[in-house]
């Protein structure tokens, strides 16, 4: 009786202890494995520009960007020499900030 009650306590010990020193998940990675983009292109506003929904002057226009604003260049679309759009996304707490607010569209440069 007393041998079965110390095995059980020890198994249950065992049980509670050992997995806090697995790591999460099974796997554990260094962040020196991980893949970061280090390419991203940022930009600082000069003047107030217009987020569009499309790559087109007649979209829907989204917002008004304020000089100051930071933005994160995603890619650009070519329309023409003179007509040059860049996907853009705005710089944001994606914690804290509303889910419904607007972080990407386009603009004409």
């Amino acid at each position: 009786m007393i041998s079965n009650l110390l095995k059980n306590f020890c198994l249950i010990t065992f049980a509670l202890i050992a997995p806090i020193t697995l790591p999460a998940g099974g796997i554990q990675k260094s962040l020196n494995q991980n893949k970061f983009i280090n390419n991203t292109k940022e930009i600082i506003l000069s003047s107030n520009y217009r987020l569009y929904s499309f790559p087109q002057i007649y979209s829907k226009e989204l917002l008004v960007l304020d000089i100051g604003t930071t933005l994160s260049v995603l890619r650009n679309w070519k329309v023409s020499e003179s007509e040059i759009w860049f996907r853009v996304e705005l710089a944001s707490n994606k914690l804290l900030d509303n889910p419904n607010k607007i972080t990407k569209g386009w603009i004409k440069m």
